[in-house]
């Protein structure tokens, strides 16, 4: 059910108000229906029935030497009332809500007949039993037969307007009429709202810390142009925080670089081999930290341009910078997949993901391969992997499994940081799976457009 709902807010708001507007209309529609039928009868078969009713008061007061002069006097413009043995009327063909009508109007006339019994029927249904049709066919003919009034039956045959018969279709096609205009305003005014919100969302969408953020034009409501207001400052504050964290990570890289630099120079002087090495070891921990943390810090921020590039070449001459090294790494040929990044960033997060491999399993295999508008670099290896617990907490910047610092061990927890946020840096992720029958499989995802 969930899935046939709009998910738009404009789209909810329509529906909602959409179906709120249909029930009312269709409560409105049936009341003003019944309403019209009500009036329609009493206006069609009212006077008939008071003329009837007038009748057999006559009738009720007068001696009844005078009832077949009554009778008589009666029968002309458009009535025929007669003294029967019967009422000429068909069980199946009464009509309960006209005898009541008549039963009504007789009672407020003074008379109280022991039966009633009428019936409407239309001028073709008329003239099949018999009778001469109404002169027009939107006019109807009236039975009424009481019993009791002069000791027979009293019977009448009235022609009033027809009922008619396209009123509830002129009142449904009325209603549907209102009810398309007032839900195409409602319509209008719920995208007039959702127009907006859809604008932020672009602009929060796009901007990714980089360049100036794309301003929002103010409109709707007053709510709503207040809080893009708001939006658009905090976008200025946003970029202006950005710009003083690279300035400041900018000094202390500057601030720490030369003093470990200089360190280095005077540890080198020092006369014992092993205190010298174990110093110049501990500096370039120091340094290569240092390096870490300053590139997850720039990771969105950084002012390498984006090109198109073969990933594949990218990711083969990686493999090769290892292998030249000794490692027991291999890339698996594939067709070539262009994509619009940043090589060296590209270059530095594929670099942590196989040097993780190589440090825990002794091994890695890359490969690139595309899949409609995505690209992914696999790095799998066959050692003992990650619980799946832990997959989600390694990628935390500093987060170790193993939770001595020692870079020999597995480094300082920042290069799978590093490679997700490269990921998230180009629009794409980072994902960890399991490798059968063991080992783990690190999968950039980057979008080719």
């Amino acid at each position: 059910m969930k899935r046939l709902l709009p998910r738009s807010l404009g789209g909810q708001m329509a529906l909602l108000l959409g179906l709120a507007l249909f029930v009312a209309q269709l409560i409105n529609f049936a009341l003003i229906l019944n309403e019209r039928q009500k009036l329609t009868l009493a206006q069609n078969q009212g006077p008939a029935i008071t003329r009837f009713a007038g009748v057999a008061a006559d009738l009720a007061r007068a001696s009844p030497d005078f009832h077949a002069a009554i009778v008589a006097d009666a029968s002309h413009r458009g009535a025929r009332f007669d003294r029967a043995a019967d009422s000429g009327i068909a069980p199946a063909e009464r009509d309960a809500a006209l005898e009541t009508a008549v039963r009504r109007a007789l009672a407020e006339a003074g008379v109280s007949p022991r039966t009633i019994q009428a019936t409407a029927l239309p001028a073709r249904r008329s003239a099949e039993r018999g009778r001469t049709p109404p002169p027009r066919r939107d006019m109807q003919v009236l039975r009424i037969a009481i019993y009791g009034v002069d000791g027979g039956w009293l019977t009448a045959r009235l022609i009033t307007p027809r009922r008619d018969p396209w009123l509830g279709a002129r009142l449904a096609v009325a209603t549907l009429l209102l009810y398309l205009i007032v839900l195409g305003v409602t319509v209008w005014i719920a995208m007039r709202l959702a127009r907006p919100l859809r604008e932020l969302t672009r602009a929060a969408e796009a901007f990714g810390g980089r360049q100036a953020p794309m301003p929002v034009a103010p409109s709707g409501p007053t709510d709503l142009r207040l809080a893009i207001d708001a939006f658009n400052a905090m976008n200025l504050r946003v970029l202006a925080l950005l710009d003083e964290k690279d300035r400041m990570l900018g000094a202390i890289g500057h601030d720490l670089r030369t003093p470990l630099a200089a360190l280095r120079i005077r540890v080198e002087s020092i006369d014992d081999d092993e205190d010298r090495d174990a110093a110049i070891a501990k500096i370039a921990e120091m340094t290569a930290m240092l390096e870490d943390i300053l590139v997850l810090a720039r990771t969105g921020r950084s002012r390498e341009e984006a090109r198109p590039i073969d990933v594949a070449a990218l990711a083969e001459a990686v493999v090769e910078d290892f292998a030249r090294l000794g490692h027991d790494v291999a890339f698996a040929p594939g067709a070539p997949v262009i994509a619009r990044v940043q090589p060296n960033l590209v270059r530095r997060a594929l670099s942590n993901l196989v040097d993780n491999a190589i440090c825990y399993a002794g091994q890695a295999t890359v490969s690139v391969v595309a899949s409609g508008d995505w690209l992914e670099v696999r790095v799998v290896d066959h050692g003992p992997g990650i619980p799946a617990a832990e997959r989600a907490l390694v990628r935390q910047p500093f987060y170790r499994i193993e939770g001595s610092r020692n870079r020999e061990t597995g480094g300082g927890g920042l290069g799978l940081a590093i490679a997700q946020s490269v990921a998230e840096s180009h629009g794409g992720r980072l994902e960890l799976t399991g490798t059968e029958p063991h080992g783990l499989t690190a999968i950039i995802t980057l979008p080719l457009r």
